[in-house]
């Protein structure tokens, strides 16, 4: 299969690092598509865990051309500590790609996502404050400035002084603290040297692999319930995680995709505000957090949790055209008596049986559970679908007969090796 797709089902924090490290083993490009260093991917290897905001997963692999795509936004200090961190715990970024096209992050940005957050009052959406949004509107705007314009260092340093001006006065405006410019211009012109390297056209870069039959697997960040488009709008990102970003992302056509593999856990999370219709507030929403070590990656903040939610993946399936699941952290649920899943929607005492395309009616959106019995003992050591209590199989089954596709992968567990190949037997 020459391009794979990975794609969050839900919103976000799934798990897909392990999933994107245990199929980058047979792919020559990973390569993430969309987003910034407001998405946390994390790879635990024989206990040692890495944290990364923007090199993507696969750089954990000798054999694995990490590639920052042209939908990414990037922010150089961040990056540059990642690589720095890799380095020093003998991971090499050498092969590391970034494409000329790809937008970059600077301090504006932050400001105006600090300003604009600020000025919502009690009515905040809950961004990263990462700059992400304005250095996406930028590029709507047509102003922004690309990780290619550092090979003409003169160049870059006037794009960068005279979009800093122009921002300035922006935040002083809405009574934000002003920039030091030349300060700016110079952080920018060393860090952009020292991007240089990396920078190229990656799109003719993976074109040319896929002639020589090479193996693409394109990462998303986030997930399809935080997509600009077809999420839980306004609490959503600024990009398209979903599979049809990742075509234009990366530059590659859909045709090339043959594999769209979607992530979700064996339960719901959610982290900042918006509509979660299974949201738990008791004794077991607690649970799952704790036990499922819910805490965000890159905020720290901790996530809202719920159970399971398949209306929510139905839609998952239809808007990314999901050829297969994997299903991550069944093991989070080793403890529960009983463990519920979301098959149906009521609203004001009417069956839905389409996910809701309005934010209001989401609000009022009461959840219709099954109840299956829980299993009561450790998945972790768990290698072989066989191996698994019955009721954690029928709780598999249940999944795949709601969604209408198969659970290849199941996590049982936070180390890399922990995982099973479902339907092997």
């Amino acid at each position: 299969m020459p391009v794979t797709v990975v794609v969050g089902a839900q919103w976000g924090d799934e798990g897909k690092a392990k999933v994107i490290d245990l199929l980058s083993k047979e792919h020559t490009f990973v390569v993430r598509y969309q987003g910034g260093h407001n998405a946390g991917h994390t790879v635990v290897v024989d206990g040692d865990k890495y944290a990364l905001q923007l090199v993507p997963s696969g750089v954990l692999y000798e054999h694995v051309i990490p590639v920052i795509a042209n939908g990414v936004v990037v922010d150089l200090p961040t990056l540059f500590s990642e690589v720095d961190m890799l380095e020093s715990r003998g991971i090499s970024c050498s092969e590391l790609k970034v494409s000329s096209r790809a937008h970059l992050i600077f301090p504006w940005h932050q400001a105006h996502d600090a300003i604009a957050e600020a000025m919502r009052g009690d009515d905040k959406i809950g961004t990263t404050l990462k700059g992400i949004g304005p250095a996406y509107a930028d590029k709507a705007r047509r102003v922004g400035i690309r990780a290619g314009d550092v090979h003409d260092p003169e160049r870059f340093a006037a794009l960068i002084r005279d979009r800093a001006k122009a921002e300035n006065k922006l935040i002083a405006e809405a009574g934000g603290e002003p920039l030091d410019v030349e300060d700016m211009v110079i952080q920018f012109g060393e860090m952009g040297a020292r991007l240089k390297p990396y920078v190229c056209d990656t799109i003719s870069l993976l074109h040319n692999g896929l002639a020589n039959s090479a193996h693409v697997l394109l990462e998303g960040a986030q997930a399809t319930f935080l997509d600009l488009d077809h999420g839980t709008y306004p609490y959503v990102t600024s990009s398209n995680p979903t599979a049809g970003g990742a075509c234009a992302g990366t530059g590659l056509g859909p045709r090339h995709i043959d594999r769209v593999v979607g992530i979700t856990k064996a339960y719901t999370t959610r982290v900042g505000a918006g509509p979660f219709v299974t949201e738990l507030f008791d004794e077991d929403g607690e649970t799952l957090g704790r036990v499922g070590k819910e805490f965000g990656t890159v905020t720290g903040r901790a996530r809202r949790c719920g159970w399971l939610d398949v209306v929510m993946l139905r839609y998952a399936v239809r808007l990314n055209s999901l050829t297969e699941l994997s299903l991550t952290k069944l093991d989070i649920l080793d403890g529960f008596e009983t463990v519920k899943i979301c098959t149906g929607y009521s609203y004001r005492g009417e069956e839905i049986t389409e996910y809701p395309d309005r934010y209001d009616v989401l609000e009022e959106i009461e959840p219709v559970y099954i109840e299956l019995p829980g299993w009561g003992t450790a998945l972790t050591e768990k290698r072989e679908p066989s191996h698994l209590p019955q009721e954690a199989q029928d709780f598999i089954r249940v999944v795949e007969e709601h969604v209408g596709i198969p659970v290849r992968v199941v996590g049982v567990g936070a180390e890399r090796d922990d995982y099973l190949v479902w339907g092997s037997e």
